[in-house]
């Protein structure tokens, strides 16, 4: 290199030399009568060359010279001495310019400080500044190289300061420390290069009226609780005190039997179904209000505990049903056709007691007894109480706050990690744990792109929710606003929200999309403070048995599976002493990090860090292989298991002489379609390249067509949100159909189910030419 070096600085000199050399030659040609310019042109490629210009000294054929019509000057006459003097002349300019351009051309090589402040010239190459590592291209790191790295970067210790971080005593929707959160997170967002911009909401929130509580009069019991159900109907309503267990409809056709529900107050005890359910059971029922409190059976808590929820039967802001909460949306006024017809509120355990040692009536048998000291669990039915709720709706303007990392080859799919960081309270376990989660995710796959060489494939959203203890609303909000560039691009939504209850035990909900996945990936975690992996832990091939859950509709992930189609899961590690599905302490003051570290054996941390790599080792495999890992072949169990269902009824239906001709055969055939279809997607993924970018692009937007397919698109977004034929709400889900007893309703809705169903596999097909038509 120094060689090099060296004549490059020699050439230099001489260029120098020998432009001085022909400047001289110039100088004296200049004595003569006539010569040629040459002047520097642009060319067509806009180079500049040198052009021969003779235009000012040429002379007309006919025109003379003066002196002489032929007038050529002679050249002049220079004697020995005169040519010796010159040639001497030329080569000192030679050697002069050639001392120029070395001179100009060489730098010392400078040595660095040796402590004496001295810096000396030396010959000796200078010792290489550190430069800043070029991450490796992705070819060179396996799938145990980027499963090994996630891993790393998602330990416990990062975990114990990052929960630190967001432990907030308070984080309501659209407060002042909400969005100090979502500021913080948008900083930190910025703070890796992920592009992080505001999706704002105008929403509408009922919160408790400040100057006229909430009130429960029975006798000379007056009761005011700080628990509140939000979207309750207001109003005061005065009827008999009715005990209905948990409002299922099986416990309300039991009590029905024994005691009126026309009119009456229904006390129920939280759990088995959502609050907006059990409110929901209720009016249908007739009962005129609803109160709710938390029995010691079902929860593990003082009974001075409040209750927070909400019990509008649907997601997102419920008076823009269909439609975001944007400032400048023009719409008539118009409410969810999910908010409650009967005011609902929530009271103490103590209260609940209360009531429930003079509420009188038939005994309600075992099934229908709690834990609470003293009490009967009587029916009730004989004596009156009233309830007044005065809740009012208050306009927020709420964030959601998004950050991506772009892929390299469909940077427009996307898989989107999402946890909600409002609470009712301290909202520990609820938004507190999903949101470092969130984080620390976001900087691992930062860190694995930009230090370590990570290319996925396709984008990683990470999105912060706020709002959510509402109804999810302002995911929603977000999945109404952009529905159209939304719904065909996410691959898969993964929920952050709760993901650590406790330790021992793992449970998911899921769309059936993702059963392969999660199997894959339980395999690749361990279970924390255990040897073994979460797929050994929880019975190994008998996974699905223990893992699985239905997906309720206060499930964040609800919206985005039933309402956008769009494959989602939700995870938590619990313990294995809960009694109910969901954690104990949601929508409690008791939310905060003394309770989940009680559960968690204070091993918070260390569950939290295997919960990321779970949602983090999911997230990388739907971003880094060719082939997306949505199994369409896992939907034709739960599509057969509710065939069967609809054929039951059919025929209990038409043995009964309530139904005559009406068949679900079509609806089989349909089946079969679907079955065809998945069998062709696993044959065309055998006898694919799939290191073609085109065709697993082309193969993935068939397999990514599923869940979007499996919407109803008989039904009002409006007036049915939940669209989704197999997990939506409404009458045109198949397991409604298998419970309908209206004949022609049945009829109608099996009609059309057989051709969303069918559609689905159409859409599955690709190209119109191949689509099935054997039904």
């Amino acid at each position: 290199m120094l060689t090099m070096s060296v004549l490059l600085l020699e050439a230099s000199g001489a260029r120098i030399a020998l432009i001085a050399l022909c400047s001289c030659f110039a100088s004296l040609q200049m004595k003569s009568e006539r010569y040629s310019r040459f002047t520097l042109q642009p060319s067509e490629n806009s180079e500049r060359h040198t052009e021969v210009n003779l235009s000012d000294y040429a002379v007309d054929d006919g025109a003379e010279a003066p002196g002489s019509p032929s007038f050529r000057p002679a050249p002049p006459r220079n004697s020995r001495r005169t040519v010796a003097l010159m040639i001497v002349g030329f080569l000192m300019i030679f050697v002069a310019g050639y001392l120029v351009g070395f001179i100009s051309h060489h730098k010392p090589k400078v040595e660095p400080d040796c402590g004496q402040g001295m810096k000396s010239e030396t010959t000796t190459p200078a010792k290489a500044a550190p430069t800043q590592a070029v991450p490796p291209p992705e070819a060179s790191l396996s799938w145990n190289d980027l499963t090994r790295l996630l891993k790393g970067k998602l330990s416990s210790n990062n975990f114990e300061q990052t929960l630190k971080k967001f432990d907030e005593p308070t984080r309501s929707a659209g407060s002042d420390q909400d969005m100090k959160l979502a500021n913080g997170i948008f900083s930190t967002f910025q703070t890796l290069g992920m592009h992080p911009w505001t999706d704002i909401h105008y929403v509408q929130l009922q919160m408790p009226n400040s100057e006229m509580p909430n009130t429960v009069y029975f006798g000379s019991d007056v009761f005011k609780p700080k628990g509140y159900l939000a979207y309750s109907k207001p109003g005061r309503v005065e009827g008999p005190l009715v005990y209905g267990n948990y409002g299922r409809q099986e416990d309300l056709d039991f009590v029905q039997r024994k005691v009126n529900l026309k009119g009456s107050v229904l006390l129920l005890r939280a759990g088995k179904i959502t609050l907006a359910q059990q409110v929901d059971n209720a009016a249908r029922m007739g009962a005129s209000a609803v109160l709710i409190y938390l029995d010691t059976e079902d929860y593990n808590v003082v009974t001075e505990t409040e209750l927070y929820g909400h019990v509008h039967l649907g997601s997102g802001d419920p008076y823009t049903p269909g439609f975001p909460s944007f400032n400048h949306t023009q719409f008539a006024p118009t409410e969810s056709a999910g908010l409650p017809e009967i005011p609902a509120q929530t009271i103490t355990a103590n209260s609940a007691a209360a009531l429930l040692k003079k509420i009188g009536g038939p005994d309600g048998g075992s099934d229908f007894r709690g834990e609470l000291k003293s009490v009967a669990y009587n029916l009730g039915g004989t004596q009156n109480i009233t309830v007044e709720v005065n809740n009012v709706l208050v306009n927020k303007e709420i964030h959601n706050v998004f950050g991506v990392i772009k892929g390299f080859t469909d940077p427009d799919r996307y898989v989107v990690l999402g946890a909600q960081r409002d609470a009712w309270g301290a909202g520990y376990t609820k938004a507190t744990v999903g949101t470092s989660v969130l984080i620390e995710l976001a900087k691992t796959f930062h860190e694995m792109v930009e230090k370590d060489g990570f290319r996925p494939k396709r984008s990683i959203i990470f999105a912060s929710w706020s709002a959510g203890e509402f109804g999810s609303v302002g995911a929603t909000e977000w999945l109404e606003g952009y529905m159209s560039s939304i719904d065909q691009n996410v691959v898969t939504y993964i929920n952050l929200d709760g993901v650590v209850m406790g330790r021992e035990s793992f449970i998911a909900s899921a769309s059936p999309l993702l059963y392969s996945l999660m199997e894959s990936t339980m395999k690749e975690v361990k279970m924390p403070q255990k040897v073994s992996s979460i797929y050994n832990e929880m019975g190994a091939q008998k996974w699905e048995t223990e893992v699985l859950r239905p997906m309720s509709m206060e499930d964040p992930a609800y919206p985005f599976l039933a309402f956008a189609g769009i494959p989602s899961i939700s995870f938590h590690f619990i313990s294995k002493d809960f009694k109910t599905a969901s954690y104990p302490y949601y929508g409690t003051a008791l939310d905060n990090m003394d309770h989940l570290n009680y559960k968690t054996n204070h091993r918070t941390s260390n569950v939290t860090a295997a919960a990321a790599q779970f949602a983090g080792l999911m997230t990388l495999r739907l971003v880094h292989d060719h082939l997306l890992h949505l199994d369409v072949g896992r939907y034709y169990g739960p599509i057969t298991k509710s065939v069967l269902q609809i054929y039951k009824q059919v025929n209990q239906l038409t043995q009964a002489g309530k139904l005559k001709d009406v068949s679900p055969s079509w609806l089989n055939r349909a089946r079969g379609a679907y079955k065809r279809a998945a069998d062709d997607i696993a044959n065309a993924i055998s006898n694919t390249d799939m290191t073609d970018n085109e065709a697993a692009r082309i193969l993935n937007d068939r397999i990514m067509r599923v869940e979007h397919s499996l919407l109803s698109p008989y039904v009002s977004v409006v007036e049915t949100p939940f669209r989704h034929l197999i997990f939506g709400h409404g009458s045109h889900t198949l397991a409604s159909i298998a419970e309908a007893k209206d004949p022609e309703l049945l009829q109608t809705q099996l009609a059309l189910a057989t051709w969303n169903l069918q559609g689905c596999a159409n859409a599955m097909v690709g190209n119109v030419w191949d689509i099935d038509d054997e039904i």
